[in-house]
């Protein structure tokens, strides 16, 4: 059975901007905007100037300008420029 949560890492050139769990999180992939949550099969994409969302206890989103996102075993890092 899949875990019920997601632990995501958001990634700049400065430092961590953001570090726990989430039930879903929003990327917006450069071919398309997709959705992650629990389960989601491995992953790597580049990501362009948009919103992450990070929908947990609260949804939180953080603009980016462009990066990258691994996706595996329920854990989500992207690394990113913010904008």
């Amino acid at each position: 059975m899949a875990e019920k949560t997601l632990a995501v890492r958001i990634l700049t050139p400065e430092g961590a901007v953001f570090e726990g769990t989430a039930q879903a999180v929003f990327l917006p992939g450069v071919v398309s905007a997709f959705e992650v949550l629990p389960g989601h099969a491995p992953i790597i994409s580049a990501l362009q100037a948009g919103p992450i969302r990070i929908v947990g206890e609260q949804e939180q989103r953080f603009e980016i300008r462009s990066g990258v996102v691994k996706v595996r075993d329920n854990e989500i890092t992207a690394c990113v420029e913010m904008a």
